[in-house]
Order: C-alpha cells, then sequence, then structure tokens
C-alpha cells in the first residue's frame, strides 16, 4: 500500500526486487531497492552488482530498503561487505472501527495538486525537491486520494497532508506543521480530520510513516491510538 501510494517514475522487477527511481524528487523510498519476497536470494552478489550500475546510469546511489519481507541473509551480506544502515522509520496502523470521529473537524480535501504543492513546499522545504518533482508523484497516485490543507486568516498554509484510500486502508503521507505552528493541536486536528475523511469513505485501518527520532510526531500520533506495525531502515555502501 505504501508503495502504490508513493509511486515511483520509474520501477524495473527483478525477481521480487524492486528497483524504484523518481528523478524529480529525492525522497529515499522513491528511489532505492525494495526486495518484496522473503525467499528471493538466488545470486544476490550478481544482482546487486546489476541494480548498483541501474541506479548509477541515473546518477543516484543503490540504496536497500530493509523491511520485514527483506531476505535476512541479504542484510547479512550487506553487513559482511561493509555496507551501513541509516534512517529507520517507523509503520503505524489505527483500526477506524475504534476511532471515534464525533470530535474531528471536518475539512473537505481538495483537489488542486498545484496549491497542495505550493503548500507543502511552503510549509515543509525540502533540498533538492522542486514543485515540478512533487506534483510528478502526487498526480502519479492511482488510487483515490485527497490533498488537505490548514490556512490561517491571510492565507498562509501551515499543516498539509495527503491521504490515500486504496482498498480497506487509507494511508497518510507528505504530513507537515510549520515551525511556528507546532505544539497548539494544529497537526492533531488535521489528522483527526483527515482520519474522519477515510472513516466516511469506509475505510477499516489507516496507516502512517514517522521516522524513529521524531519523538513528537510519534507522541501525536500513538495519541490518537495508532501503534507501530514495524520498522523500516536503508543500507548503502560506505
Amino acid at each position: 500500500m505504501g508503495l502504490r501510494a508513493w509511486p515511483a517514475k520509474n520501477v524495473l522487477y527483478d525477481g521480487a526486487w524492486q528497483l524504484r527511481i523518481t528523478a524529480g524528487h529525492p525522497s529515499k523510498r522513491l528511489n532505492s531497492l525494495s526486495v518484496l519476497d522473503r525467499s528471493d536470494i538466488a545470486d544476490m552478489e550478481i544482482r546487486l552488482e546489476k541494480a548498483k550500475r541501474h541506479y548509477a546510469a541515473f546518477g543516484r546511489p543503490l540504496l536497500i530498503r530493509e523491511t520485514p519481507l527483506t531476505p535476512q541473509p541479504l542484510c547479512d551480506y550487506l553487513g559482511a561487505e561493509g555496507a551501513t544502515h541509516f534512517d529507520e522509520s517507523l509503520v503505524m496502523t489505527l483500526d477506524l472501527k475504534a476511532f471515534s470521529a464525533e470530535d474531528a473537524i471536518e475539512v473537505l480535501p481538495s483537489q488542486d495538486v498545484g496549491r497542495f504543492v505550493d503548500a507543502s513546499l511552503a510549509i515543509n522545504p525540502v533540498e533538492g525537491l522542486t514543485k515540478a518533482g512533487l506534483a510528478e508523484v502526487v498526480t502519479a497516485i492511482k488510487p483515490a486520494h485527497g490533498l488537505f490543507m490548514r490556512e490561517s486568516e491571510d492565507g498562509t498554509p501551515y499543516a498539509a497532508a495527503l491521504a490515500v484510500h486504496d482498498f480497506d486502508m487509507s494511508g497518510i503521507e507528505a504530513f507537515a506543521v510549520s515551525a511556528d505552528a507546532r505544539r497548539k493541536g494544529h497537526g492533531g486536528k488535521l489528522v483527526a480530520a483527515i482520519l474522519r475523511w477515510a472513516k466516511g469513505r469506509g475505510a477499516g485501518m489507516a496507516w502512517l510513516q514517522v521516522t524513529s527520532t521524531n519523538t513528537g510526531a510519534i507522541a501525536l500520533y500513538e495519541g490518537l491510538g495508532f501503534r507501530e506495525a514495524y520498522r523500516y531502515r536503508y543500507w548503502q555502501e560506505t
């Protein structure tokens, strides 16, 4: 669901190894190799070298995203070869049947990609990410989705997020609150509004991702009822 909610521009498969590249966006999730079957470990050395050349052709280093689906022998091999892991993230889930939307404000999602992209980049500028690059990813999302923004009276955006409803699940992506609006309840209200929207569409579970060092955001999500489902991290040659 996470891969579908944040689609890469170019996707290549080598068996159950998925190689994702998106030239216009620096996100590691959009520019890394994920293994989708624990049993697919044949010819690891050869396939890793091929993957390395594939990413080099796009001017990118080979990043390997380790999830619970990643074969342990692959991680062992990477460690033995001197690769290091970094940037751990939590995937958290919430049973929407247990979520009460009565106190959540109703925020109607927008379909204005340009407005959302402007708001998102104003709130959370990312080095190397352009308006065109973010717009390319957002417009490529195939499942039903909504763009959520909160603005001050003068029209200045202070919170934004993207929600994707895919089958029985709804994911929250690109969630950001401006620095001067944090710890004022704005983030919690926006997430609750998105959960209300998702539950109203019939989703049974919500999910999101957050870096393990973002203790403030983790506390916010736990306060809403989210719990850790699993973690992932990245490997790269040193």
